[in-house]
């Protein structure tokens, strides 16, 4: 008898603790497409054929159809810490001395980024207006060409961008937003730093940038 009525008595704490997060909204899940425009990096690889030699001066992820979501938990009525993964459909494109560009593997660029927002507003408003940044990875899927596999990577990543979400129901709305996501791929040299107890050798960091436009629907619970 005191079994049933302990395991009642968790239950019950249990179902009423659901409806008052839920009645909270604390978490917002926002499934999301879009497009990206993707820009590469110069380089300096001289590539060789039975027939040619040829010098590769920019290799670029093209640009491409978007889809992704974001996880946001609501920490305060304005801060909240969440989640985005985003999927570009891509190829990589090489750029040689005469400006021939050349389609080298098709593949996918995935965000897998954590984020901090900073929304404005109250709670309960139908639009907020919302900016945000994050730090995390982009990866290089690339796919089979002519029956090999070319090799793809991992590279550190921020994310930075805003937008606005607007509710038409408590727990609906939409939301559009605006991404910049630069992504570390090299260091060129660039030249020294000299200092009166020492020098050091300066270098370039350079980034490969995708710039997002989105928008989708969130739900609210």
């Amino acid at each position: 008898m005191l079994r049933r009525i302990s395991v009642t008595a968790i239950l019950l704490f249990f179902v009423f603790s659901l409806q008052g997060f839920a009645q909270d909204k604390k978490i917002e899940v926002a499934p999301y497409v879009g497009y990206t425009f993707s820009e590469g990096v110069d380089v300096d690889i001289a590539v060789s054929n039975p027939d040619d030699l040829y010098i590769v001066n920019r290799i670029s992820p093209t640009s491409g159809f978007t889809w992704g979501f974001d996880v946001d938990y609501l920490v305060s009525e304005n801060f909240s810490i969440g989640f985005n993964y985003a999927d570009q459909s891509s190829s990589l494109e090489a750029r040689v001395q005469n400006n021939e560009k050349i389609n080298v593997v098709d593949m996918n660029l995935r965000n897998y980024h954590g984020i901090f927002t900073y929304n404005l507003g109250d709670e309960d408003s139908p639009m907020r207006p919302f900016f945000f940044g994050g730090l995390g990875a982009t990866q290089y899927a690339t796919k089979e060409t002519n029956g090999l596999s070319v090799s793809g990577g991992t590279k550190f990543s921020t994310t930075w961008g805003g937008g606005v979400k607007f509710y038409f129901h408590e727990n609906v709305g939409v939301k559009a937003t605006a991404r910049w996501t630069p992504t570390y791929i090299k260091s060129d040299p660039g030249g020294w730093w000299c200092g009166w107890y020492g020098c050091w050798v300066l270098s370039n960091p350079n980034y490969s940038n995708q710039f997002e436009m989105s928008a989708g629907v969130v739900f609210r619970f």
